[in-house]
């Protein structure tokens, strides 16, 4: 579904991605994994096109997406959950969702079944919403543009723990029926339990890859690449 071949990707002069290879089958849930700074956002925006490839192709259905504007690659199917939410403050919960409704499938009524809480504060701004109900508003909106991948950077940063869980039960829900995905995040634990495949950036170098499985087996790899 989702290939990239040798993306590199640059800041002005600064290069930030040298040559990323990564792909997602159809159906597949597939983290990204490294330490802060080490390239797994710009992966994301160049995905996502808000900081495009200097080098390289990313494919998205067999097709070209590297080089085309942002609004094309999200009309494309690609679903993102930014760092840091950035749900629309002046919404209602009701109008964040609706804002970015297109196609069949996620609805209303289907993300209100994922997250009750959001229908108990449909009618609340976004401002007026916790950061655990806010980070469930900027899943749902995403849902909403009923994407064949999404892209979740950072979706449990800084929640409590009983709203990561929450999150993480999402998620493997969304597992269940099918959808395809792209995780960052921390929670380790986590991502082992609820993802096919995983990817090591270090530098902006793709280090390693492999099933949950193989990292396991890997003792040294948490401590190499991935501890602080």
């Amino acid at each position: 579904m989702l290939e990239l071949d040798g993306v590199e990707t640059s800041y002005g002069t600064s290069q930030v991605l040298f040559g990323i290879d990564l792909n997602i089958a159809e159906g597949e849930v597939v983290s990204l994994l490294g330490r802060n700074g080490m390239g797994k956002t710009t992966t994301v925006r160049s995905i996502m096109g808000l900081t495009p490839p200097k080098r390289g192709e990313i494919r998205f259905g067999g097709q070209r997406i590297s080089g085309q504007p942002s609004f094309r690659i999200a009309r494309a199917g690609i679903g993102l959950v930014p760092e840091g939410r950035q749900i629309f403050p002046n919404l209602s919960v009701a109008e964040n969702l609706i804002a970015t409704a297109r196609g069949r499938g996620w609805d209303l009524r289907g993300v209100y079944e994922l997250f009750p809480r959001l229908e108990e504060r449909r009618r609340h701004m976004g401002n007026q919403l916790s950061g655990g109900e806010q980070q469930m508003l900027a899943i749902g909106r995403a849902l909403m543009t009923n994407p064949q991948l999404l892209i979740l950077d950072e979706a449990t940063e800084g929640l409590a723990p009983v709203v990561r869980s929450d999150i993480w039960a999402c998620l493997r829900r969304l597992r269940e029926l099918g959808q395809s995905l792209l995780i960052i995040d921390a929670s380790l634990e986590a991502l082992m339990a609820v993802c096919d495949r995983h990817y090591i950036i270090d530098r902006g170098h793709i280090v390693w890859e492999g099933d949950s499985t193989a990292f396991e087996a890997h003792g040294d790899l948490q401590r190499q690449y991935l501890s602080v």
